[in-house]
């Protein structure tokens, strides 16, 4: 297991762009899957973006299109672009690997998308 650093979260008006980091402690090059979830209160957390380390994505139509899952193995971090950003993706960002998830969730990166 890895511990895992979200970071990149913020307020933003919809349309608008962010890009979440996921920091981890060790090497990522040897992980298979890396994800982003999103959890709204009240809600079950949800995944956003999955990424398998043979080049296959995933990406729920709500996101699709509009979010990038992407790593830098060299900097053992992924990121998550996001654009076009809808207040329905307001909520708190958490990375993990596996599937299913396999690292304790760490403390996620809140978005705000709000005029």
């Amino acid at each position: 297991q890895v511990q895992l650093t979200e970071s990149g979260g913020g307020l933003v008006q919809p349309g608008g762009s962010l890009t979440l980091s996921c920091a981890a402690s060790g090497s990522i090059l040897g992980i298979n899957v890396m994800a982003w979830y999103r959890q709204v209160p009240g809600r079950q957390r949800e995944m956003v973006a999955r990424h398998f380390k043979d080049g296959i994505y995933n990406y729920p139509d709500s996101v699709k299109g509009r979010f990038t899952i992407f790593r830098d193995n060299a900097k053992n971090t992924v990121y998550l672009q996001m654009n076009d950003l809808k207040p329905e993706d307001t909520g708190v960002y958490y990375c993990n690997t596996g599937v299913p998830p396999l690292n304790a969730w760490g403390q996620g990166t809140q978005v705000v998308v709000s005029s």
